[in-house]
């Protein structure tokens, strides 16, 4: 039956609803989505990351392995430059730097700074690894430890060794001279009777005279008396030999009046002229009894000069000392007359020999040296007092070992030398010297015939050696040095009452 328009009953529309497993379902896809696109990401950026870190290099310091920085520059430690390491080059000790035990880190400036675990100084530098090899190196010098270096390295720095040889040592003794007087050849030019200035012949300081030069002339009433009595001793003579008395009679006289004036230093010249001519002279001129040079001059014309003054100092320089300074511990090659040589920068194509004259007696105590005096002719004039120049003492040879002077490092108390004893290492040990020259050092005591020695880029390893030694002074795992404790105190026992 059909049911009408109005009375057709509508249906409603189903409701779409998700239940509680939907839900589920769909935050559990989405938590894997984000999963997957993380794991994804951070393996594009891991191996972009390795493929960059194994592009880039590496710089490395020649003298400390250690020292590794991914840019260029120098070591924190000894100033080198940094070398780069090749792609796919191992550092030399890279395979050994695993079996190798880290005892401590330690600061790169200060090795006494030490931290059991890796850590960075107050300047942001890492702390570097301390093996148990390198603390093991204890120094067999003082501050000084035995050193490993590789050969690779060792072309790198320029090292080089000499073989410690046995020859003709000492002999020749080299050091520095100053140009002196001659203090025998000096002459004070003294007044011995007093009068007044009248012209002076040598006016100057430095200017030369010869023998026999006139110096100054002098009016004195003493001379003017003295050639008096002079002329009326030899007008008597003459009387008396005419009145027929014997010639002595009248010597006597003239011999005494003529010794008065010659000793005050009349030239017998003059004495002769006065006798000769009978006129007695209002000044009389003295002269220069030696040949030299004028190097004190106290009188200008006018002056009154009185008895025991010093108007002039002459010295003669043709012989010249040059006195040598010779150190304590060279006195015993010294001896008189050695044969000496002297070199002057005035003169660098010249060479003066003299000898050893004199030895002195005394040490100076505050150069600790000795002076010795060398005598060296000098009749051209060109050794001239003040100068310095280098003197050669030549002396008898021995035979004895020897390095060049190039492998000796004077720490101030003491000679140290670095001898090659294989595998690469290097050991410092103490030595004793004695003569040297220009090519070699004579050595004492510490070395032995054949062995070799450090004689390039040793400031180098000196200097690791002694970085060596600081850290094993330093090595937490060194014994403390035992410290003397004081006894303990005990309270005094009160009195019985």
């Amino acid at each position: 039956m059909t049911m009408p328009p109005s009375e057709v009953p509508i249906m409603p529309r189903p409701k779409r609803t998700f239940g509680v497993g939907s839900l589920v379902l769909v935050a559990l896809l989405s938590g894997l989505l984000a999963v997957s696109g993380s794991l994804f990401v951070g393996r594009t950026l891991l191996s972009g990351a390795t493929s960059a870190g194994a592009e880039s290099a590496l710089y490395q310091c020649p003298m400390h392995p250690a020292i590794v920085r991914e840019h260029p520059g120098n070591c924190p430690i000894c100033g080198m430059k940094l070398v780069k390491i090749e792609k796919g080059q191992a550092s030399p000790d890279s395979k050994t730097a695993a079996a190798r035990r880290v005892l401590f880190y330690r600061s790169p400036m200060d090795p006494k700074v030490t931290s059991k675990v890796p850590t960075k100084d107050g300047m942001g530098m890492d702390f570097l690894p301390v093996y148990e090899d390198e603390a093991a190196a204890l120094p067999t010098s003082a501050g000084l430890a035995v050193v490993e270096i590789d050969p690779a390295r060792q072309q790198l720095i320029g090292l080089q060794t000499s073989e410690v040889r046995q020859g003709p040592v000492g002999g020749n003794l080299r050091t520095v001279g100053r140009v002196a007087v001659d203090e025998t050849r000096v002459r004070h030019i003294n007044l011995k009777v007093s009068g007044f200035v009248e012209h002076v012949y040598v006016d100057f300081v430095g200017k030369r005279v010869k023998r026999g030069d006139p110096l100054f002339s002098l009016y004195s009433p003493e001379l003017l008396a003295a050639q008096g009595e002079y002329l009326v001793a030899l007008n008597t003579k003459n009387a008396l030999a005419i009145g027929g008395a014997l010639n002595h009679d009248g010597d006597a006289l003239v011999s005494s009046a003529r010794q008065k004036l010659a000793l005050w230093d009349v030239p017998e010249s003059d004495l002769q002229r006065l006798a000769k001519t009978g006129q007695i002279v209002k000044s009389l001129t003295l002269y220069s009894p030696l040949a030299g040079v004028v190097t004190r001059k106290d009188v200008v014309e006018g002056m009154k000069l009185d008895a025991g003054a010093m108007p002039y100092e002459i010295v003669d320089l043709s012989s010249v000392w040059v006195l040598a300074d010779v150190y304590e511990s060279e006195l015993g090659f010294v001896a008189e007359n050695m044969l000496a040589t002297l070199k002057l920068t005035a003169f660098p194509n010249r060479e003066f020999k003299g000898k050893a004259a004199f030895i002195d007696p005394l040490l100076d105590p505050e150069t600790r040296t000795v002076k010795v005096r060398l005598a060296f002719a000098n009749a051209t004039g060109e050794l001239r007092p003040g100068m310095f120049g280098e003197v050669v003492l030549f002396g008898a040879p021995r035979d004895g070992l020897s390095v060049p002077p190039d492998a000796i490092i004077d720490s101030g108390t003491e000679k140290v030398v670095f001898v090659a004893i294989g595998s690469g290492k290097f050991q410092p040990r103490t030595v004793k010297l004695g003569a040297s020259d220009d090519t070699h050092v004579e050595v004492v005591s510490g070395l032995s015939l054949g062995e070799r020695v450090v004689t390039r880029a040793n400031f180098l390893v000196d200097s690791e050696s002694r970085l060596r030694a600081a850290l094993a002074e330093s090595s937490p795992e060194k014994a403390p040095e035992s410290a003397r404790v004081l006894p303990e105190a005990v309270a005094p026992t009160p009195p019985t009452p």
